[in-house]
């Protein structure tokens, strides 16, 4: 039987002594931690590996003996060490013996008992292999992704194993505490022999997160509170809450702060690593947000941009199609201080290419045919809207610079708080162009509708409102002709407004794929494990996907070397497992969705509907 012994590199050139350790029986592993040196009392090892096995939980105990042969050639020394078997008893006796000036190694692992066949051999062959017993420390194994069924029985095996070593090792911190400075009785060797890695700024962190915890706990509970107030439950404002991407944003963030500042010790490490991506997405959301702050304050970009938007007086007044032109509507034109207002260029300029586009549309569009009464009123409808659209930007121009300094003070709170209100102010500039494509939407689907009814009408079949099927019915002549004449009506008006439905959907998307870029930089900054990436790129050890193995030695009438190295977390398996979740107030549609529903007219609400079936 071939026995695996995993030892630590950090104990190659250590002096002899006991190997202290674990041995796995399932796996016929033995996991050295450390090597107890000479001079000791047997009692008073005993008493050490009894504490460390209390306070870890790990049954530690002697495993064999050391010996490293540096200067002493004398056999005196190898016949002690055969001799501590009889005083620390365990099956098997592993016997690890480094030869002077030489890279060689003899082991070998006897058995004291008479074995119970008499092929059964006394001494088991034995697989050296080395680890690095601070990277294993410091490690976390993830489990092997998907593999084909017939290696999964094997990969479980080996993952088993390894799970085991990890956890040996992980678990065995107690005895790592002490190094070669102390004056204990019993001295060690181990990966911290030279003297406890320690951190001054690392120590006072941890003495200071205690108040400061309990502090922000306090402070996010008010704060908790307060939102959760009556008043923000009323109708108005809790359906516009729960519109606004900045509400969701803020809520978002509230969640988080209170998970990180949590008083509560987190569970395991996949709870751990999840605060610390979050408390590094927080604090480069809160950087990112103040170096904007700092950009836009810096000088006067505020006020300049302000200008920008700000025309000459009177010189973008509002112009309406003159008489005799296909797109003519008489509107009031206002006088007085409200004229003399001033509106922000962009608006104005969308204003008056959305009026350009109508005005093209009531004229004969691509050289199409349209039916003029119908195109008219549906001109004259939507050019009425913009002329109110335009008194709004009128009335609200004086306060677009308090607008933008609030919006830029609020870069303080993240980056992603500012793209939220970005987001929600695009959605009220753009409110005329999505009202637009909700009156073409509900006209196209009406016909549709109407249509696909009139059609089951010829066909001798109705929709069965109880029972949600087509079923067959009888009509008479009079249906008939009717339902022939409203058919004809609708399919000669379809193609009008088809094509304004056509346009202003467009329009519509436009909108959307600009605020869905927006949203997805949101998701981005919320959702990316920013620690756990700094991890594998910095320490790769820490993020473990399993290990491979180098052969160090193997010849003949010596026993097996191997080096086990760590494998670290491919950067797509680190995204996968630690992706944080995102507010996700904003809907998600498969193409497939999205086309049926522009097909038939039905609405793609910008925010995502209680219902609504996500593909």
């Amino acid at each position: 039987m071939v026995l695996k012994a995993f030892f630590p590199t950090c104990c190659a050139s250590a002096d002899s002594g006991l190997l202290v350790g674990r041995w796995v029986p399932e796996q016929n592993s033995a996991v050295v931690l450390a090597v107890v040196h000479f001079p000791f009392i047997p009692i008073q090892v005993k008493e050490l590996l009894a504490q460390v096995q209390q306070a870890s939980g790990v049954g530690v105990a002697v495993l064999g003996t050391w010996c490293h042969r540096r200067q002493e050639p004398e056999e005196s020394l190898g016949h002690f060490l055969e001799g501590l078997g009889a005083i620390f008893s365990h099956e098997p006796w592993l016997q690890l013996c480094r030869e002077r000036d030489s890279k060689f190694w003899s082991c070998k692992a006897t058995h004291r008992q008479v074995p119970t066949s008499p092929s059964a051999p006394g001494e088991d062959q034995v697989m050296l292999i080395f680890y690095d017993q601070r990277k294993v420390l410091l490690s976390q194994l993830h489990p092997p992704t998907a593999l084909p069924d017939h290696q999964a029985g094997d990969a479980t095996a080996s993952t088993r194993g390894l799970a085991a070593v990890f956890d040996t090792v992980a678990r065995s911190e107690a005895l790592f505490r002490s190094d070669r400075f102390d004056e204990g009785l019993v001295r060690l060797s181990h990966w911290q022999s030279e003297g406890v890695e320690a951190s001054i700024l690392v120590e006072l962190a941890k003495q200071a997160s205690g108040p400061v915890c309990l502090l922000m706990a306090y402070l996010l509970s008010l704060i908790s509170a307060a939102s959760t107030c009556r008043v923000f439950k009323l109708w108005p404002l809790s359906f516009i809450c729960s519109k606004l991407s900045t509400c969701e944003q803020l809520r978002h963030r509230l969640e988080q702060l209170t998970f990180i500042f949590s008083t509560q010790k987190a569970e395991n490490a996949s709870q751990l690593m999840r605060k610390a991506n979050m408390l590094v997405s927080v604090l480069l959301d809160v950087a990112l947000g103040l170096t904007l702050l700092s950009w836009l304050h810096g000088k006067d970009r505020i006020g300049q941009l302000a200008e920008a938007l700000v025309p000459v007086a009177d010189k973008m007044a509002v112009q309406t199609p003159g008489e005799g032109d296909p797109g003519y509507l008489c509107l009031p034109r206002r006088a007085g201080p409200v004229c003399e207002q001033h509106a922000p260029v962009s608006s104005q300029w969308v204003a008056e290419e959305l009026q350009h586009l109508l005005q093209w549309l009531m004229g004969a569009p691509a050289g199409l045919k349209m039916n003029r009464a119908l195109d008219q009123v549906l001109g004259r409808f939507f050019l009425y809207h913009i002329h109110l659209w335009i008194s709004y930007i009128h009335l609200m121009s004086p306060f677009i610079e308090r607008i933008l300094w609030h919006m830029g003070l609020s870069a303080c709170l993240g980056l992603t708080v500012a793209l939220s209100i970005l987001s929600d102010i695009i959605a009220l500039l753009t409110f005329h162009i999505y009202c637009f494509y909700v009156y073409g939407a509900r006209l196209y689907c009406l016909k549709i509708c109407g249509l696909s009814s009139l059609w089951r009408l010829f066909r001798g079949k109705k929709w069965n409102v109880l029972r949600q099927r087509v079923d067959s019915c009888s009509y008479d002549l009079d249906q008939l002709f009717i339902g022939t004449l409203l058919f004809t009506i609708l399919v000669f008006l379809l193609p009008t407004t088809a094509l304004y439905y056509l346009v202003f959907t467009l329009l519509r998307l436009l909108v959307v794929t600009v605020q869905g870029l927006i949203h997805l930089l949101v998701d981005l900054i919320n959702s990316l494990p920013l620690y756990a990436l700094g991890l594998r790129l910095c320490r790769p050890y820490r993020l473990s996907a399993g290990v491979k193995f180098q052969v160090l030695e193997h010849e003949a009438g010596r026993p097996l070397r191997l080096l086990m190295q760590i494998n670290p977390l491919p950067y797509n398996r680190v995204v996968h497992t630690y992706r944080l979740p995102s507010c996700g107030c904003h809907p998600k549609h498969s193409w497939g969705s999205l086309c049926r529903k522009l097909f038939f007219g039905e609405l793609i609400y910008p925010w995502r509907q209680r219902g609504d079936k996500q593909d």
